[in-house]
């Protein structure tokens, strides 16, 4: 019988597959966000959105030329549900699977992923390096300098806003309120 873990067990999970401080704290900010956004939209399923935030980069340290691939098949070695490995694999929909995101937690995902990492680059290069007060046309200067946290991909983005039917400065203004939403150890 598959299941469903909490934010806990998702967390010992991810460190089971990642040692890296990188790593874990971006599955910590994500699952954060996640959890944002469903209280707005998903209040009854917190827990199930954050830990999908949690684990949708299992994989990717130690297989990153097989990322949301090899992810497939650790998580159902560990029995997770069905609805856990759908949802955290389609965030690599186009790039690596062609598992594509259909519910609004998998929309959300996709287009946060990325730019979660925009926004905390951002934060770190400001004098304060936090975003409580970071300010959407400083993501937008850099979301333009492409060679600016090159790892982040801006069609990525766009194509998470689209799926949503949200402007893109909508996108990284709540983003950007999701992530002055986590705990402040977070160093964001």
């Amino acid at each position: 019988m598959s299941y469903v873990p909490s934010v806990e067990e998702a967390r010992e999970i991810l460190k089971k597959f990642n040692q890296d401080e990188f790593h874990l704290k971006h599955g910590e900010i994500v699952s954060g966000v996640m959890g944002y956004f469903a209280q707005e939209y998903d209040p009854e399923q917190v827990e199930f959105w954050k830990a999908v935030g949690m684990l949708h980069d299992l994989d990717f340290e130690q297989y990153p030329d097989q990322h949301c691939v090899k992810q497939q098949e650790l998580m159902r070695e560990l029995d997770l549900d069905e609805r856990i490995i759908h949802a955290t694999c389609s965030h690599g929909y186009g790039l690596t699977v062609d598992i594509k995101p259909e519910h609004l937690m998998e929309k959300i995902l996709f287009a946060v992923d990325e730019l979660t990492g925009l926004i905390g680059a951002v934060a770190i290069m400001r004098p304060s390096k936090s975003v409580d007060d970071l300010e959407l046309k400083s993501v937008k200067k850099k979301f333009k300098t492409l060679n600016f946290a090159a790892g982040c991909s801006r069609e990525v983005i766009r194509q998470g806003a689209d799926m949503l039917a949200w402007e893109l400065d909508d996108l990284i203004s709540r983003t950007i309120l999701a992530m002055r939403s986590l705990n402040p150890e977070m160093g964001i």
